[in-house]
């Protein structure tokens, strides 16, 4: 099984992702429960708030979501990550964050480099009110850029999140680093 793979071009189309039951919620689904969430004044002030580390509380998402509200101390982030099979949806809440992603998709498994090919970076800046949704496998990193300001973010995963890679990167070279499960995290 080779260590390194090269030359990952951009996604320029998607196949069809599993069809999902009638029951289970979809990527706008997610992102309307996020933005409605996110929009609540009341649930948004009663995060507390650390002025070092990232705070978050549990929520109930639609259909079965694992749903998390998450404050952002300045100048923190997640690093870049992915979340295995489940689609998402972020939306922020208060402050501005930034979401610098890969328009690829990589190997579910089987890897541990990638060398990626120029062109497959995505940046975008969410302000209070924006959001995204996002399929499976994407990978992605969010900070909260800003040097005074806390940001406060909604996010929701479905099915609820089995796993999450972590990776760290160099220039071109994506390099798996850590697999986390639920109970790292809860």
């Amino acid at each position: 099984m080779p260590q390194t793979q090269h030359a990952l071009a951009p996604v320029s189309g998607s196949a069809s992702p599993p069809t999902p039951s009638p029951a289970s919620p979809t990527e706008a689904d997610l992102l309307d429960f996020v933005r409605r969430t996110a929009a609540d004044s009341a649930l948004i002030a009663s995060l507390p708030l650390d002025p070092e580390g990232r705070t978050w509380v549990r929520l109930d998402g639609p259909g079965g979501s694992e749903a998390w509200l998450i404050g952002w101390p300045p100048g923190t982030g997640t690093g870049w990550h992915d979340h295995a099979e489940s689609l998402g949806a972020f939306a922020t809440a208060r402050g501005t964050l930034r979401e610098n992603s890969l328009a690829v998709r990589l190997p579910a498994r089987g890897w541990k480099t990638l060398e990626l090919a120029e062109g497959v970076d995505r940046g975008r800046e969410l302000p209070a009110g924006r959001g995204r949704a996002f399929g499976r496998h994407h990978v992605h990193e969010v900070l909260n850029a800003s040097r005074t300001e806390h940001a406060i973010s909604v996010h929701a995963y479905y099915p609820p999140l089995p796993l999450i890679r972590r990776f760290s990167r160099t220039g071109a070279v994506l390099r798996l680093e850590q697999v986390e499960r639920p109970e790292d995290w809860q």
